[in-house]
């Protein structure tokens, strides 16, 4: 089987299997929608810890671990482990990966990176490179704040079109062989730069990359939305969300009956998180807990994962430079 398909996409020969899924929230996301589909919730955004960022280490590392024994294995039998977090220089996935002990790819793909991971893993396991892989994820809200934006102990008053970064992390075990949902099917993103340069907006910003890679995606494989019973971007919010609704539109394609971004899923709407999450955990918690269930439990049978990446720095925005933006796209079915 040719397993290139079109300009950007990939079908899978053998198609990987999600043996299993493990997250760990913060205390606000427990505190959310979708609380009885996380397996730990904090009390509190430091668990513990000295800073933030060995905090988001910690919940990192907890994940993999957790992952692993959900899937009863042994780190030992982990070929590769695919992570990345949102940090400079992705400071906390290296510091969580000193004791995994494995053989380690990191990724920048700021909020995509669980996606990115999951696609890359598919292709080691699918070209038999590999038998188990785990893609993982992590953000956290205060380190996230401290990099990105302000101190958090200024209390800057947020616009409206900003969204809460989440603190969690998700891992996801993906085999060659076992029971549970496989990904079929696989498109890599292209870099899509509108000229925003507001570090604020990021749902508007990344909308037309998801758009581009989910278009890219039916082209490629042939597919209607209706393929699939369920679509979910990573954490466009509610404002990039409605975007991408208005983008396909505009191409005669109706996406709202079966689409749903992760960032509008997490927080209730009295939690004050304005346009809704976002942070590479975002997705992850969402699929590693809610997605993943309704899939084992079979009330979703194909799904389409797009992890959506806002690939800006500190320096950049301060040099006012726009925003470049990034998505990936994962077929997942049982």
């Amino acid at each position: 089987m040719n397993k290139k398909r079109g300009q950007q996409s990939i079908i899978f020969s053998s198609p990987p299997v999600i043996t299993s899924t493990a997250n760990i929230v913060g205390p606000m996301e427990g505190e959310g929608q979708l609380t009885e589909f996380y397996d730990k919730i904090l009390e509190d955004t430091l668990d513990g810890n000295s800073s933030w960022e060995k905090c988001e280490s910690k919940m990192m590392e907890w994940a993999i671990n957790t992952a692993v024994n959900k899937d009863n294995s042994v780190l030992g039998d982990i070929d590769y482990v695919l992570a990345g977090d949102l940090l400079n220089q992705l400071m906390s996935t290296h510091f969580a990966l000193r004791g995994i002990g494995r053989p380690f790819l990191g990724l920048y793909g700021a909020c995509s990176t669980l996606a990115e991971g999951m696609l890359l893993a598919s292709t080691l396991i699918d070209g038999s490179f590999g038998n188990k892989t785990i893609a993982a994820a992590s953000s956290h809200h205060d380190a996230a704040e401290r990099q990105y934006r302000f101190p958090t102990e200024q209390g800057v008053q947020r616009p409206m079109v900003a969204q809460w970064t989440v603190t969690g992390s998700g891992a996801v075990v993906i085999s060659a062989t076992g029971n549970g949902p496989r990904i079929t099917a696989a498109t890599v993103g292209k870099i899509v730069d509108i000229g925003l340069k507001d570090p604020n907006a990021m749902g508007p910003a990344m909308a037309p990359a998801a758009a581009d890679t989910l278009w890219h995606h039916f082209e490629d494989c042939g597919r209607r939305p209706d393929y699939y019973d369920m679509i979910y971007t990573g954490d466009l919010g509610s404002v990039g969300k409605a975007l991408v609704i208005e983008l396909f539109k505009a191409k005669g394609v109706d996406l709202s009956a079966n689409y749903e971004d992760c960032g509008c899923m997490i927080f209730k709407d009295n939690q004050d998180v304005h346009a809704g999450a976002s942070g590479c955990a975002s997705s992850a918690i969402v699929f590693t807990g809610y997605i993943y269930r309704l899939l084992m439990q079979q009330k979703l049978h194909r799904i389409l994962f797009v992890g959506t990446g806002s690939l800006h720095s500190t320096t950049s925005y301060q040099q006012k430079d726009s925003i470049p933006c990034i998505a990936h796209a994962v077929a997942i079915e049982m």
